[in-house]
C-alpha cells in the first residue's frame, strides 16, 4: 500500500503578524513566519517523515495573500492510506487554530512536482485608498491591507502610461533590491500584465463615507526581489507628479540598481500576492498500480483476508455526547470527519479514522488525528 504521498497546498494569510512566508531561522526570536506555522500544523498528524514545504512564491513581512502554493510529502504511520485532499485541508485548519492563515484546498501530485519551478505565473494586486490624512479614517477592515494616501487623486492617464512601458522583456534591473541571491538571478523579466483599475474597500457596501480605492495589478512568470514595490512606488510618484512618464522611462533603461530614487518603494502592507497558477495537467495524480493492492472491499493483514466496517459510527465531543457523523472512504478504510454541534466560539473539527479489525478478528479503537 503506497502511504507516503506528495500534496501541493493552497493558502492565504493577512501578514501583518508574520515575518515573511518562508520559514525563520530557529536562532532568531520574534515573529515567526508563515512557513513554520504551517510546518507545525502537518507535524501535529504524526506524520513519520520531518516535513519540509518548499513554498512557490516569497513575500516579505507584511505582505499578505490571497493565495500562495507550497508543495510537501506525508509519509503516514502504521501503513494508513494517504489523506484525501478535503481531509487533509480539514485538519490542517484545525492545527493551525488561531493563526490568521488558511489551507483553502489541497492537490495530491506526482512525486517529482515542484510548486516553486511548475508555476506558470504568478499575480500581484496592490491596493491604494485616496484621502486618507489618518489612518483612523480607514474602516478597520482595510487597516494594514492597503497603502493609504493623503492625496484625494492621481495622474491615473500618467500612471497607465508609465505603466505601459514595463509590461513586455525587460531588463528590470533598476527595479530589484539588493539582496544576497541578486548575482544567481536573472534580471531579464516578461511582464505579462501591468494594468490600474478602480478598486473598493473591503467595507464598502457597510461603511458611513465613499473612500476611493486603486488596485494595480502586476502578472508575470516570476518576479525579482521587491519589484513589485518599487515598481508601484514608481508608478504612484508618476501620479502624484513626482516623476515624469520619461523619467520612469529612465529609470528602466539605466538598468542600475543605484538608479531607482530612495523614499518612493511602496509599503508593504499593500501589497497581496493574489494567485499562483499551474498547468491542470501537472496537478492530475494518477495513482500507479502496485500488485500488493488489493479490492476496496477488504483488507489484508498477514496475507488473511479479513473485513472492515464501513458504516457510520458515533463520534463523542467535548460534552461527552455522541454526535453522528459521515463516512469518507480512503482505500481499505474509512475516515470519519465530524463537526460538533458546538457554540461558533467554541467550534472545533474533530477527526478520527474508522475503526478497523486486527490481525485477531477484533476490532480496535483508533489512533486520533
Amino acid at each position: 500500500m503506497h502511504n507516503c504521498a506528495r500534496y501541493l497546498i493552497f493558502f492565504q494569510y493577512i501578514g501583518t503578524k508574520y515575518r515573511g512566508v518562508v520559514k525563520v531561522p530557529s536562532h532568531q526570536l520574534g515573529k515567526k513566519g508563515v512557513q513554520d506555522h504551517l510546518e507545525e500544523a502537518i507535524q501535529r498528524l504524526r506524520p513519520l517523515n520531518l516535513v519540509s514545504l518548499s513554498v512557490s512564491s516569497r513575500t516579505d513581512t507584511g505582505v499578505h495573500a490571497l493565495s500562495n502554493s507550497a508543495h510537501f510529502d506525508l509519509h503516514r504511520r502504521n501503513d494508513n492510506p494517504p489523506f484525501t485532499e478535503d481531509i487533509l485541508v480539514q485538519a490542517l485548519n484545525f492545527h493551525l487554530k488561531a493563526e490568521q492563515i488558511r489551507v483553502t484546498h489541497a492537490h495530491r501530485v506526482p512525486d517529482n512536482f515542484h510548486a516553486r519551478f511548475r508555476a506558470q505565473s504568478r499575480t500581484y494586486i496592490y491596493r491604494i485608498a485616496l484621502g486618507v490624512t489618518h489612518h483612523t479614517l480607514l474602516p478597520l477592515t482595510d487597516e494594514n491591507l492597503c497603502w493609504s494616501l493623503r492625496n484625494t487623486e492621481l495622474d491615473i492617464d500618467a500612471m497607465r502610461e508609465a505603466a505601459a512601458l514595463l509590461v513586455g522583456t525587460h531588463d528590470f534591473s533598476s527595479f530589484r533590491a539588493v539582496s544576497s541571491d541578486m548575482p544567481l538571478k536573472s534580471p531579464v523579466k516578461t511582464m505579462d500584465v501591468v494594468a490600474i483599475q478602480p478598486g473598493s474597500s473591503f467595507a464598502h457596501s457597510h461603511f458611513h463615507r465613499e473612500m476611493q480605492f486603486w488596485e494595480l495589478t502586476f502578472k508575470s512568470r516570476s518576479f525579482l526581489y521587491k519589484q513589485v514595490r518599487r515598481m508601484t512606488g514608481a508608478l504612484v510618484a508618476a501620479g502624484q507628479g513626482l516623476l515624469s512618464v520619461s523619467q520612469v522611462k529612465q529609470i528602466l533603461d539605466s538598468r542600475d540598481t543605484l538608479a531607482y530614487p530612495q523614499g518612493v518603494v511602496a509599503p508593504a502592507q499593500g501589497l497581496f500576492l493574489k494567485s499562483v497558477d499551474y498547468e491542470e495537467s501537472d496537478l492530475q495524480f494518477f495513482q500507479q498500480p502496485d500488485s500488493t493492492d488489493k479490492p476496496n472491499n477488504s483488507c489484508y493483514l498477514n496475507k488473511r483476508k479479513l473485513e472492515y466496517p464501513v458504516r457510520t459510527h458515533m463520534c463523542i465531543g467535548r460534552t461527552g455526547r455522541k454526535t453522528p457523523g459521515w463516512d469518507l472512504h480512503q482505500g481499505p478504510f474509512c475516515c470519519k470527519a465530524t463537526v460538533l454541534a458546538l457554540p461558533l466560539s467554541i467550534h472545533f473539527l474533530c477527526i478520527w479514522n474508522c475503526k478497523k479489525i486486527n490481525s485477531h478478528g477484533r476490532r480496535s479503537w483508533p489512533e486520533r488525528w
